[in-house]
């Protein structure tokens, strides 16, 4: 389902399904400024319906609504030329948590996955919150 399907869906009452919600996240990667998109290549990209018990419980959270996203892997500015075989980094998205949140918030669902996305894209890059949302800022102004 294209990130345009899922916001018909969304009209409808419909509840998006992983692919929508992946495309609208992959959409987002798409509007990203160059020198951001560039370093995204090897990050696996993927939609789950909840975090599992380990997930949560390394995390010191309770409730799979509790997390929308999640960055797993090493900051850029942390890794090392030096840094043995590792496992690639990803990005996991939680279906059901950007659900509730969108129910719960009135939130248009691709402004809410794009805001989940580009948090979770930040970590991979070591940003800080507020680099967080001067990036979301600048893939908004070029979207469609």
């Amino acid at each position: 389902m294209s990130g345009q399907a899922a916001i018909r869906a969304e009209a409808l009452g419909e509840a998006p399904d992983a692919d929508a919600i992946e495309a609208i996240a992959r959409a987002t990667i798409a509007r990203l400024p160059e020198q951001f998109a560039v370093h995204l290549g090897d990050i696996v990209f993927a939609v789950e319906e909840y975090a599992d018990d380990e997930t949560l419980a390394a995390l010191g959270l309770e409730h799979p609504l509790d997390l929308s996203g999640l960055y797993h892997g090493r900051p850029l500015g942390e890794k090392s030329s030096m840094d043995t075989a590792t496992m690639p980094d990803r990005i996991v998205l939680y279906r059901r948590a950007i659900l509730e949140e969108w129910i719960e918030t009135g939130v248009r669902l691709d402004d809410l996955v794009a805001h989940v996305t580009i948090h979770e894209i930040g970590h991979h890059f070591g940003l800080s919150d507020d680099d967080m949302h001067a990036l979301e800022d600048a893939a908004e102004d070029s979207a469609p």
